[in-house]
C-alpha cells in the first residue's frame, strides 16, 4: 500500500476532525455495557482521566430519566458515603433505575459501599468511573468479587477511529497519531493538540498520583517520565533511573508503579523458560499514548525527521494491540524477549499454550527472521513481521 505525502495528510486529518465533531466517536465498550446492564452487578470503568468515560456513560444513560449522577470530585458527594447503611442509601437513591458515580476513587472505602448498594438495592443498576486504578480496583476487588464487570477505557483505539471513518482515512492519518497520538480531545483540536496536550501533561494525568501519594516532589517525578519517554523500547534499569533523577531505587518502582496504575505507562516483561542466555528480569516500558510521550520530551517533530521512528512504531504497535485484546476479549500473556548475545524478539503473546511472536519494522523492506535460538526452544510458535503494509490486520477485527 502506498501512502499519501504530508500536506494530504493534514487536509485528510482536518476533515476528520470536522467528521468527529459532528459525530461523535462510538467507543467499542459501549455495546459490551449495553449487554452488562440489568444482570445485577456493578459496571466499573477504569482509565486515565480524559479518555472519555463521562463521555461514554452520558451517551448511554443521559435520555433515561431515572439515572442519577453523581460526581465523587464533589465533597458533598462524599458526605453522602460517608455513613453507609442501606437505609440511608435507599432513601437518597430512591425513585433512581440507574446510579453513575464519576470519580468513585475519592470515596472512602468505596468498594464495600458499592458492595452494600449492590447487595441491597439489586434494582438499581450501578456504573462507576475511576481515573485511578491504584485506589479504586484495589478497594473494589474483594468487596466485590462476583459482583462486578470491570473493563478499561484508553485512549481512542485505531479500530474505534476505523469504524468512525474507515480504514483508508485512518491508515492516512498514522503519522498525525504516531505523534499527537489519540486522547478524544486532542482529536478534536483542529491545530491546538500541542496546547491540549501540555494541559493534559501538566495536569490531568498525574492529579490522582499527586492528590492521594502526596508526593513531596512533582518535579523529580516529571524528570522520571522525561527519562522513561526517552527509553521507550529499551530494557530499563531501576538504578539507572534513579541516578538520572536522584531518588533511590525503591521510589522509582514506585512511582512506576503509580504512573502504571494511573493508566499512563505500562510494563513488559522478558519472557524467559528454556535458555540459560535469556534476560530473565529485565522490563521494558511504554506509553498508553504518544501525544502524552512526546509532549513529555517536547518533541512534536513529523516523522519523517524523527530518528526515533522505530521506537514510536513499536510503542503505538504494542499499545494499540492491548487495547484491541482487551476490547475484543483475546486473553494473553504479553512479553519481549532477548538474549545476552542479543537475539530478540519485539513483542510475544501467550495464547493458550502457543507463543505468538511479532517483529515489528517501520520500513517494510527490511528483512526479518525470526532467531534461531527461539525456534529451537519454542517449537509451538507463530511468528508474523508488522509493517505499515499490514499493521492493520494487527490491531483491528
Amino acid at each position: 500500500m502506498k501512502y499519501c505525502g504530508c500536506n494530504r495528510n493534514i487536509i485528510v486529518i482536518f476533515a476528520i476532525t470536522a467528521a468527529i465533531i459532528r459525530n461523535m466517536i462510538k467507543r467499542i465498550l459501549e455495546n459490551v455495557i449495553i449487554n452488562k446492564l440489568g444482570k445485577g452487578k456493578a459496571i466499573i470503568i477504569l482509565g486515565a482521566r480524559q479518555t472519555g468515560k463521562t463521555t461514554l456513560l452520558k451517551g448511554l444513560f443521559e435520555n433515561k430519566t431515572k439515572t442519577q449522577w453523581l460526581n465523587a470530585d464533589e465533597a458533598d458527594i462524599q458526605a453522602i458515603f460517608e455513613e453507609a447503611s442501606s437505609t440511608r442509601f435507599k432513601s437518597f437513591f430512591k425513585g433512581s433505575d440507574s446510579l453513575i458515580v464519576d470519580e468513585a476513587q475519592r470515596i472512602k472505602n468505596v468498594g464495600l459501599k458499592f458492595k452494600l448498594i449492590t447487595d441491597q438495592i439489586p434494582s438499581l443498576q450501578l456504573v462507576a468511573t475511576g481515573s485511578s486504578a491504584f485506589e479504586l480496583a484495589n478497594e473494589i476487588n474483594e468487596p466485590l468479587t462476583g459482583r462486578k464487570f470491570e473493563y478499561n477505557l484508553f485512549p481512542i483505539s485505531f479500530e474505534e477511529l476505523v469504524n468512525h471513518h474507515g480504514m483508508l482515512n485512518e491508515i492516512r492519518s498514522l503519522p498525525h497519531r504516531m505523534v499527537f497520538g489519540a486522547y478524544p480531545e486532542v482529536i478534536t483540536a483542529e491545530g491546538n493538540e500541542k496546547e491540549i496536550l501540555k494541559q493534559l501533561a501538566d495536569s490531568y494525568l498525574y492529579k490522582d498520583i499527586l492528590m492521594w501519594e502526596r508526593i513531596k516532589k512533582p518535579d523529580k517525578l516529571l524528570k522520571l517520565l522525561q527519562a522513561l519517554a526517552f527509553q521507550i523500547g529499551n530494557e530499563v534499569s531501576y538504578h539507572e533511573l534513579g541516578q538520572i533523577v536522584d531518588l533511590d531505587n525503591e521510589t522509582v518502582e514506585k512511582y512506576i508503579q503509580l504512573l502504571e496504575r494511573t493508566f499512563v505507562i505500562f510494563r513488559l516483561s522478558a519472557f524467559s523458560r528454556n535458555l540459560r542466555k535469556e534476560l530473565k528480569r529485565k522490563q521494558k516500558i511504554y506509553f498508553y499514548d504518544l501525544g502524552i510521550r512526546n509532549s513529555l520530551i517536547s518533541n512534536y517533530s513529523p516523522i519523517e525527521l524523527r530518528n526515533d521512528i522505530g521506537a514510536l512504531w513499536e510503542n503505538y504497535l504494542i499499545s494499540e494491540r492491548i487495547k484491541f485484546c482487551h476490547y475484543n476479549t483475546v486473553w494473553s500473556n504479553i512479553y519481549f524477549w532477548r538474549t545476552h548475545d542479543q537475539q530478540e524478539v519485539d513483542y510475544i503473546e501467550e495464547r493458550e499454550g502457543k507463543l505468538f511472536a511479532y517483529e515489528f519494522k517501520w520500513n517494510p523492506k527490511r528483512k526479518s527472521k525470526l532467531s534461531k535460538s527461539f525456534k529451537s526452544a519454542y517449537p509451538a510458535h507463530e511468528f508474523v513481521v508488522i509493517t505499515r503494509e499490514n499493521y492493520h490486520e494487527f490491531i483491528s477485527s
